[in-house]
């Protein structure tokens, strides 16, 4: 049955996001199993051959990770709660974007025996540009050199959160029993073949002091930024178990303290306290301000009202393509969409009909009516992009989008056959509209399709996905880097082109100059632009636009490497026209030769991908692995010894030096390192570097010409 308005408050739309192997899905499939969705636990690598309910892809199965986000909804109490699971690996990162665009709180998980790890500072900083709040749930008490304490300081030194533990462990490694609930002064066991039996008893007798203490830091905490709590503690009054919570539930809506579950998601302990703080502290919809850009009034923002009488506004964030075809998932947030009716695309301006609603529980499908705002659903037969916003058509609204990351590595790739070469487009062309961050385009030289993502692995599981999905066997080639080129330094030009042979010629000059774009902020990167900065008629407005245009031309393919120029102006200032011989070809000629021969004198830049390193070891290894790192001309930030004796190197290093180092750290470490690597900014490459790579595409051109000669 579809919730009436009046029960909004109860609604609860809420993600799961860490660092990868931190027991997301884990702890997804327990939620699933105490809130009655499934009736047994299967886990991410089971032996029963069924695997987690939200890792549905076969790939997912087979690997152990999570690749797509999964959507499902399950009652809990009072609680109807929409839950999306993400992956936690960098390369899928987009999926943890569209996710948080689109909830109004999470749960970020922390490993407690690793700690906070690179991937928990991404996903923590994700939530801080939505405006998230969070619950923060350290898992894993269960393994070996589990360390709450450990886990509770990197959270507050690294991630810089103002927070305190709402629980206790009663044990930690293989003696993890319980927790003991701080608010409620009573230790909780969780009985039963699964833990569903909460059994609640007195603090066992060497914890009640530690208890006690801990219980006063959590109060002091919330007291610090909440007003009320802190007049009734400084009054010395002692604050009841409803006023904690309350206190609690203020500070985290309004993002100014995060409360600490505990638990381990695998040994069964703890899910269901989570589940009862997802109630308690996490905010409902009509709770969250929303805003829009109204597009007919300036984007002037507005603010959209929980009120399904209002005009609709929906927000497309996921795309999927199903047997039934494309798979549109969607949040609401104003108004309501009903089955049979139309809605309005405001960036296509098209007119859509809704010929079949759903609610996803993973990869099922129940049969949706209507949705209205705080709802989030599924639709087919909708042709659209994700980000795209929809209405009624009574108003123009469009949502503000999400953060979508440039991809940092490239491969050739292409159809073995030459009869599945139709097959091989269809599949690029969904997965382009399903991933932003997966970029194709054709090679003009060589002419080969060439694919743009995030990582290795995020590119090897689209080529695997095409083979089981589409029957299509490929060859893929050896990853390379997306570099970018920029310039250093002003430089002027002032160019003629004069062609004369019989008949109309070609007359064009341009003067002005390059120069990188002023008043960016560092690390900012920006498509370069064209600026008319030109004075009287000497040149007519539509050999302007032929300047224009060809600028942003040269500017897709720098001359150095051919990758796109960035943070760079080409002014035109003057220039020189001929009443019979100049034209729009002319200028676009002049305006090629003034950049190709101008361009040197810039200081040009090659600017390559420089990643985050957190490489994880036993310390006996340190040397072999520092002196391997450091070969790759990569800058060792820090190292850490952790409470379990693993040893935490964080490093910055170029991707270009990066590649095959997963070989490398297994041989080095016999077995035993692990490492993770994610976007940080782009640096210019070192002279040495910057002249191999400058001679290597000369060499390329080179090929390709004689190649094209030959045909």
């Amino acid at each position: 049955m579809r919730r009436s308005y009046t029960d909004l408050s109860k609604v609860r739309n809420i993600g799961i996001s860490a660092h990868i192997d931190s027991g997301k899905t884990t702890f997804s499939e327990r939620v699933l199993f105490y809130t009655g969705k499934i009736g047994s636990i299967h886990e991410v690598k089971g032996s029963d051959s069924v695997g987690a309910t939200m890792d549905f892809m076969e790939l997912e199965r087979e690997r152990g990770i999570t690749i797509q986000s999964a959507a499902t909804y399950c009652t809990w109490k009072e609680a109807q709660i929409n839950l999306i699971d993400t992956p936690g690996h960098v390369d899928f990162t987009i999926e943890v974007e569209r996710a948080l665009r689109v909830l109004d709180g999470a749960i970020l998980l922390i490993c407690g025996a690793s700690g906070v790890q690179s991937q928990t500072l991404t996903v923590d900083r994700q939530m801080k540009r939505y405006k998230v709040p969070r619950l923060i749930f350290i898992n894993k008490l269960d393994r070996a050199g589990a360390n709450h304490t450990m886990a509770i300081n990197g959270i507050r030194d690294r991630l810089k959160l103002h927070s305190a533990p709402v629980q206790l462990p009663i044990g930690l490694e293989n003696s993890h029993k319980g927790l003991i609930d701080l608010i409620v002064r009573k230790a909780v066991y969780f009985d039963g073949k699964n833990g569903e039996t909460l059994r609640y008893e007195e603090i066992p007798e060497n914890m009640r002091e530690q208890a006690e203490r801990k219980r006063e830091e959590l109060i002091e905490a919330v007291a610090e930024v909440d007003e009320p709590l802190a007049e009734q503690y400084l009054n010395g009054k002692a604050p009841s178990e409803a006023e904690i919570k309350s206190a609690i539930r203020r500070t985290t809506i309004s993002r100014k303290f995060i409360p600490i579950l505990m638990g381990s998601a695998y040994k069964n302990k703890g899910v269901q306290l989570a589940l009862d703080a997802v109630w308690d502290y996490l905010p409902a919809p009509n709770e969250v301000q929303n805003k829009a850009l109204d597009l007919d009034n300036k984007e002037v923002e507005t603010v959209l009202a929980n009120d399904p009488k209002k005009p609709l506004v929906a927000l497309a964030f996921k795309l999927e393509e199903s047997q039934f075809g494309q798979l549109t998932y969607m949040r609401v947030y104003q108004g309501k969409v009903k089955k049979g009716e139309y809605i309005f695309n405001t960036r296509t301006k098209k007119r859509v009909k809704i010929s079949r609603m759903v609610r996803m529980h993973a990869h099922e499908m129940n049969e949706l009516q209507d949705a209205a705002c705080g709802d989030i659903c599924a639709l087919f037969g909708i042709e659209c992009n994700s980000g795209d916003t929809f209405t009624d058509g009574k108003i123009n609204y469009s949502m503000t989008s999400m953060f979508i990351p440039e991809p940092v590595m490239s491969l050739s790739i292409r159809p073995t056959k030459k009869d599945h070469v139709m097959k091989f487009n269809k599949a690029i062309h969904r997965f382009q509209r399903e991933d932003p961050t997966f970029r194709c385009r054709q090679d003009e030289e060589s002419g080969e399709t060439v694919i743009s993502g995030m990582g290795e692995l995020h590119l090897q599981i689209y080529a695997e996905r095409m083979r089981r999905e589409y029957g299509i066997e490929v060859e893929i080639g050896a990853p390379t880097v997306n570099y970018r080129e920029t310039v250093g330094k002003r430089a002027d030009f002032n160019y003629l082109h004069k062609k004369q042979t019989g008949g109309n010629g070609q007359y064009a000059g341009v003067i002005g100059y390059i120069e990188p774009i002023p008043n960016l902020k560092p690390g900012e990167l920006v498509p370069s632009r064209f600026v008319d900065a030109t004075v009287g008629m000497n040149i007519g407005p539509e050999f302007i636009s032929a300047v224009q245009k060809s600028f942003l031309e040269c500017a897709k393919r720098g001359p150095q490497v051919g990758y796109p120029v960035l943070n760079t102006q080409y002014v035109l200032t003057d220039g020189m026209t001929h009443v019979v011989d100049s034209n729009s070809n002319a200028f676009n000629t002049a305006t090629k030769a003034s950049f190709r021969l101008t361009y040197p004198n810039a200081d040009p830049k090659i600017l390559e991908p420089v990643m985050t390193v957190e490489i994880t070891i036993p310390p006996q290894f340190q040397t072999s692995v520092m002196g391997g790192i450091v070969k790759r001309r990569a800058f060792v930030r820090n190292t850490d010894t952790r409470e379990d004796g693993m040893m935490v190197i964080e490093a910055e290093a170029p991707l270009s030096k990066m590649f095959g180092y997963a070989t490398e750290l297994r041989s080095n470490t016999q077995g035993q390192g692990e490492f993770s690597m994610e976007f940080l900014r782009l640096d210019p490459v070192d002279g040495g570097d910057a002249a191999e790579l400058r001679v290597s595409y000369q060499e390329k051109l080179q090929r390709e010409k004689g190649k094209s000669l030959d045909d």
